[in-house]
């Protein structure tokens, strides 16, 4: 059982509540969970939780049949970010975002950890890995190089702008340790050693508690429960493979294991395939799946030459093979409706083979910004559990502030007027088409560019009040992308009224303020979006799933304003040479004045991958052309087409450059 205390609770009124507890034979102990102060009361007594939540300064009493209390989703309903490390390159672990942890199975030398930290960082990790104590099964094995290799390590990550986590492996070195490592890793063989958790939990950093090789996972829940009692709120569960009868892998990957624990706890999964493939071949297949199967995250081994290394070379990823995975990674995110967390470079860092983005054209060249200050929201148009609210999250993390607008042109309103520091907005569906208005907005709004941009997974439901059912319905409420997204379930229920509305969660939201004087919902009306805007109004999913195609994909533009000539790219996307740029220009009224535009693009080797054509507004039967191009990697080149483009159109606006979603 947990006692959830008020945010105002007196000494005096706790000590009285610990009072009662002990009272009625249960053991207590005091736990912070985020921002809530908790009292855990563990026991075979019964207490009467209505009198025990009437007590002064009890918010509320959380009763729980799972024994890993502070663990379990039944007293945690939202899932919990963990952060690692601080300041720009801080990461967050769990939640919309994939976040990979990469780096040799053990430190060799300051060259080694070193070489190895640019490389998985240039390919996407944002975490480093490596072992400095290592637990071996044979003694005559290469242990590490202990508090040395530690040194080496933490020199590593912050030249390479990334948190750090390596294994613990004794009470005794724990506190050594704390001030040079960002999380500690609980290896498999330690995930039962209960005198180590409690003392890794008491020093209050972030910890990835790996599964033991034959452990069950309430066992290892109840390791994590550990942790979280001790002390430290940052937990994140370590899939590793476990033991059966198979011999041609190492150990056995337990897939399953995965959804099991997501359903089970708040806590964040990371999977190592490495160790539990233990064969470099099988390492991408099995990496994917988990990510497939709802991992928040990978620990991959990976070595700038395995067949040198003193520890796990067979099962060690080459930087190349590295990564291939990491780019077949971010083209399966959006599926799972995630994004691959990239992290920024600290000022005056920078990729290698980054080429100069200010270099790239003169027209608006692209900023990367140090932070987004925690005073400036990010802006969307709709209300919560909205498609873009979503976008925003996967682009920014769960915790930026936002701000929701009730239109598309209010979104641009407030990054031009400096209300939001970046703002998400719709601008292509796989099955509907482009967003025209949004398009049209860019031409009205000549200092936003894109900074930005990234593809989400549109899974349509049909939402309706608790009571509802799909013979009661006679109103149907969405945004019009919504009906043709829909159209062939649409089609199926003509009796049905369709009702357009500004977006899909403000649909959503509208059954909410239909009730009637005794506050009861409308039956007869429901609305057209996510599953997430269903939980935010607490309404009922009559129906998941009835997009049209499940291939149902929109693409976001991530705007910022301009100043001068460029503009500031989120952190978490600023890290990457651009790779593509958004045009719009008209044409002279003139035979093959398109056509000359084309061909310049075609004899620079620059490819189109979107052309399309607007009327122009008070100016019947001219048309803006809408232009995707990429970006060459000869440096130039692109400011030199965009020159010769200029001066064969009219009205040329260039709307920004920006690293292409997968």
């Amino acid at each position: 059982m947990l006692v959830i205390l008020s945010k105002s609770v007196s000494a005096h009124d706790k000590e009285m509540i610990l009072i009662y507890l002990r009272d009625q034979g249960f053991a207590v102990r005091e736990q912070k969970l985020g921002d809530d102060l908790i009292i855990g009361a563990v026991g075979k007594s019964a207490a009467d939780l209505r009198e025990l939540s009437l007590l002064p300064g009890v918010e509320r009493v959380a009763a729980t049949s799972k024994p890993y209390e502070l663990a379990s989703r039944e007293t945690h309903a939202e899932d919990t970010i963990v952060t690692v490390g601080s300041g720009e390159t801080a990461v967050k672990m769990g939640g919309s975002r994939i976040t990979i942890i990469a780096g040799p199975c053990a430190v060799e030398s300051r060259e080694q950890i070193l070489e190895t930290a640019l490389r998985v960082r240039e390919s996407g990790a944002v975490i480093l890995r490596g072992g400095a104590f290592k637990p071996r099964t044979s003694p005559y094995a290469f242990q590490g190089l202990g508090m040395k290799g530690l040194e080496f390590m933490k020199a590593a990550g912050e030249a390479a702008d990334m948190p750090i986590v390596t294994e613990v492996v004794s009470p005794e070195w724990a506190a050594q340790m704390r001030d040079l490592t960002d999380m500690f890793q609980i290896g498999a063989r330690n995930m039962q050693n209960f005198e180590l958790l409690k003392r890794v939990g008491s020093l209050g950093k972030p910890v990835l508690l790996k599964r033991g090789p034959s452990a069950t996972i309430e066992e290892w829940l109840l390791s994590a429960e550990y942790l979280l009692a001790s002390g430290t709120k940052d937990v994140a569960l370590c899939e590793r493979g476990i033991r059966t009868f198979e011999t041609y892998t190492r150990n056995t990957l337990d897939i399953s294991a995965i959804p099991v624990v997501k359903a089970l706890s708040h806590l964040p999964v990371i999977v190592d395939p490495s160790h539990a493939v233990g064969i470099r071949a099988k390492i991408s297949p099995a990496a994917l799946a988990a990510i497939a199967a709802g991992a928040d995250g990978l620990t991959v081994e990976v070595h700038p030459r395995p067949d040198e290394a003193l520890s796990d070379g067979p099962q060690s990823l080459y930087p190349e093979q590295f990564e291939r995975l990491m780019r077949d990674i971010e083209a399966l995110a959006p599926v799972v409706g995630k994004e691959l967390l990239r992290t920024p470079r600290s000022t005056g860092s920078a990729p290698r083979r980054a080429a100069p983005v200010a270099s790239l054209t003169p027209v608006a060249s692209l900023t990367p910004v140090a932070k987004l200050s925690a005073e400036l929201p990010v802006a969307f148009s709709g209300e919560s559990g909205a498609y873009a609210e979503r976008a925003l999250m996967r682009a920014f993390g769960e915790d930026v502030p936002r701000l929701s607008c009730p239109g598309f042109n209010l979104v641009f309103n407030a990054v031009l007027d400096g209300s939001a520091a970046f703002g998400v907005v719709p601008v292509e569906n796989s099955l509907a088409g482009s967003i025209h208005e949004n398009y049209d907005l860019f031409i009205r709004y000549p200092d936003i560019a894109m900074a930005g941009e990234l593809k989400l997974r549109i899974v349509h439901c049909l939402i309706a009040a608790p009571g509802a059912d799909m013979d009661s319905l006679t109103i149907v409420r969405s945004h019009p992308q919504g009906f043709e997204q829909c159209r062939e379930f649409l089609d199926k229920h003509p009796q049905w009224r369709l009702e357009p509305w500004n977006n899909t969660a403000a649909a959503v939201a509208s059954i909410m303020r239909e009730k009637n004087s005794a506050g009861e919902l409308p039956p007869h009306i429901a609305a057209i979006a996510g599953e997430a805007a269903a939980a935010a109004q607490g309404l009922k999913v009559l129906k998941m799933g009835i997009e049209t195609n499940p291939l149902n994909y929109t693409r976001f533009a991530i705007i910022s304003r301009r100043v001068g000539d460029a503009a500031p790219v989120p952190p978490s996307l600023g890290s990457e040479r651009p790779n593509k740029a958004s045009l719009i220009f008209s044409v002279p009224n003139k035979p093959g004045s398109l056509f000359a535009c084309l061909k310049i693009l075609s004899e620079r080797g620059i490819n189109l991958s979107k052309l399309e054509s607007r009327p122009i507004q008070g100016q019947p039967w001219r048309y803006l052309f809408y232009v995707d191009v990429s970006i060459p990697e000869t440096e130039g080149l692109f400011t030199q087409t965009l020159g010769e483009l200029k001066a064969i159109t009219e009205d040329f606006h260039f709307l920004g450059m920006y690293r292409a979603a997968a």
